[in-house]
């Protein structure tokens, strides 16, 4: 598909756009399940009480280490060997990693497939962003990084259902065969046409992630596109991966389940991105609308706090809000892709968004510490407060891109 002078509201709903959406929608039913059958597959190893949480960091930040990896690995390859081959590439290796799972019977095994599985996760929000940001006109980027992520996190909720009804070993199956059977979708997808453009100037720097570092300028853009997607890595890592211990020590008055969580709060993703998608066209502007949901999450992680004693329903009800308020995440990677040129801009894009998926490693950890020291819902709040102080800094020093022609390239002395 090449790019066009004008603006169709139908290009929208283009082959390569709804094939980036269906990439992201396996994507986080891969990401997200693990948080939800954290408890029983790991009780189906013999572990208990404390062991649950201990693992669980440990499984959840090698998922997130080996996305870190991949974030690095596919973002290279992104700008040296086009868009559509990472999207290829990634999702064949998640979907095989996460079949594997499905058969583990050992915590190391375990913990190297979720490794694995995060590396091929690394690369397709970042991949289907670029392309889509580079497919369609200026004035209609904003739709289309909004579909993307709409339908994609709504793959959480597919997973919530599958983990209900099927054994997590099954859960783990089913996604690397959705996995497989997308491949065929993607077939009849075209290159971007910048990239194809780039990729015909020989003269011209691709995927050259040091030149990140070797300007204060681009080091700066690429810091503070990271730091505003954090707090909703922490809302997502913390608050709603261990939902079951704050319900108890919330003392909510029925029995609260991670997976349920995990629902609601990717429920609330959905139409927190559809919401920042609309309202950043509205605005004509990327940043008043991460401020505004940065300011939701704020108020949202603040009701977490203060529901003592509450039901498992208006729990429930929370976690949508705190996904509501966190639906941003498209956004935030259309920005972060929209800071750079061409030959740079697929491994901004993909290594962005894990980079920020890898801070939960760091989260995590801090948030063990704090705990520790200053108990559950304390420790909780002063990592969160770390996290959006970070984060509103971040996105006053970030320039206005929502009018910003892409079709340019990095200059590298």
């Amino acid at each position: 598909m090449q790019e066009k002078n004008h603006a169709d509201i139908r290009d929208v709903f283009s082959l390569p756009v709804i094939v980036a959406a269906l990439g992201y929608f396996v994507d986080i039913y891969d990401l997200v399940l693990f948080s939800i059958v954290r408890v029983p597959s790991l009780k189906s190893f013999g572990l208990q009480g404390r062991e649950l949480i201990d693992y669980g960091v440990y499984l959840l930040n090698m998922q997130m280490i080996g996305m870190l990896v991949g974030g690095i690995l596919w973002g290279w390859l992104g700008d040296k060997k086009g868009r559509l081959k990472i999207m290829f590439g990634s999702i064949l290796m998640y979907s095989l990693a996460n079949m594997a799972n499905g058969m583990v019977t050992s915590l190391p095994a375990y913990a190297l497939l979720r490794f694995i599985a995060g590396v091929g996760l690394a690369g397709e929000l970042g991949a289907g962003i670029t392309l889509v940001s580079e497919v369609l006109h200026t004035r209609l980027r904003g739709y289309g990084t909004m579909l993307v992520a709409s339908i994609g996190v709504s793959g959480a909720i597919l997973a919530n259902f599958v983990a209900n009804a099927y054994d997590w070993r099954n859960a783990f199956f089913i996604g690397g065969v959705l996995g497989l059977l997308l491949l065929l979708a993607r077939i009849k997808v075209s290159e971007s046409g910048m990239f194809r453009t780039m990729e015909a100037k020989a003269e011209v720097s691709r995927g050259n992630l040091l030149a990140l570092f070797t300007s204060r300028d681009r080091f700066f853009r690429y810091l503070n596109s990271i730091l505003i997607g954090v707090p909703i890595w922490f809302v997502v890592g913390v608050l709603i991966t261990f939902s079951p211990e704050f319900a108890t020590s919330l003392r909510i008055t029925g029995e609260v389940s991670a997976g349920n969580a995990v629902m609601f709060c990717y429920l609330g993703l959905v139409f927190g991105d559809l919401s920042s998608g609309l309202l950043s066209q509205l605005f004509k502007s990327r940043k008043k609308a991460v401020l505004l949901f940065m300011l939701l999450t704020i108020g949202a992680v603040a009701l977490y706090f203060s529901q003592v004693g509450a039901s498992p329903q208006y729990f429930y009800g929370v976690c949508a809000l705190l996904g509501f308020s966190g639906g941003y995440w498209a956004i935030f990677v259309t920005v972060a892709a929209e800071q750079f040129g061409t030959n740079l801009r697929a491994s901004v894009a993909t290594t962005v968004p894990n980079l920020v998926r890898g801070m939960v490693v760091p989260i995590t950890m801090l948030f063990q510490f704090t705990r520790g020291r200053f108990g559950l819902e304390t420790g909780a709040l002063i990592v969160g407060g770390i996290c959006m102080a970070m984060a509103l800094v971040a996105l006053f020093s970030l320039e206005e891109t929502f009018h910003k022609d892409l079709d340019y390239f990095e200059e590298f002395l």
